[in-house]
């Protein structure tokens, strides 16, 4: 029994430090387009993303599991792993400009090709399916969900920026564990969900 306990535990610790850790690197400067590439941490070798395939990251000075990029191959943010497999699709936190979301408490929220919204952790696993219609980040262990959303455009969404600018206004609100476990749903505004919850938007992003 012991000698089958050690082996689990050997499984696990292996499994848990098998994926590498990574970030993405620039060498743009001021006067040259450069390149992207994959630095892995303790490493001095480092893999040149293609750049007619990438087009942007949001760059990091820590080191992950996955990186989030956007490809000219993949509708909205993909997350990839340091072998560049594309993990998810990372949702957008922000209305009218582009804006990956990132990882709190452990979690990062992520969307599906019907636009439902769940999350990954930080090792690059889904752990809670795409499933809402709306969702805020974590905090202290609870997110807000909502559904029957609909958009509110600012101005009769007349811009020049070339970003659609508006509110998510919805009839039902609640709240889930860290699991994914609806603890209550109804017709419930944000602000009644978010007092008894004290829900607050997080600035330590991780």
């Amino acid at each position: 029994m012991k000698l089958l306990s050690a082996l689990i535990l050997l499984f696990l610790h292996s499994n848990l430090f098998s994926q590498t850790k990574f970030k993405i690197v620039s060498t743009e400067t001021n006067d040259s387009i450069g390149h992207f590439y994959l630095k892995k941490q303790n490493d001095k070798k480092h893999k040149i993303l293609n750049k007619d395939l990438y087009l942007f990251s949001p760059f990091s000075s820590k080191y992950g599991y996955f990186a989030v990029v956007s490809r000219k191959d993949f509708n909205g943010w993909a997350a990839i792993d340091f072998n560049e497999n594309i993990l998810f699709s990372v949702y957008n936190a922000a209305n009218s400009e582009p804006n990956p979301d990132k990882l709190i408490e452990n979690k990062i929220r992520i969307i599906d090709a019907n636009n439902k919204i769940g999350f990954a952790d930080k090792f690059g696993k889904i752990v809670i399916k795409p499933q809402y219609e709306s969702v805020t980040s974590f905090h202290n262990g609870k997110a807000i969900i909502a559904d029957e959303c609909s958009k509110v455009f600012w101005d009769n969404n007349s811009h020049t920026d070339g970003y659609e600018h508006y509110s998510i206004q919805c009839k039902n609100h609640g709240y889930i564990d860290k699991s994914g476990k609806i603890i209550k749903f109804g017709q419930y505004s944000f602000d009644e969900i978010q007092k008894q919850i004290n829900w607050k938007p997080s600035r330590k992003m991780e």
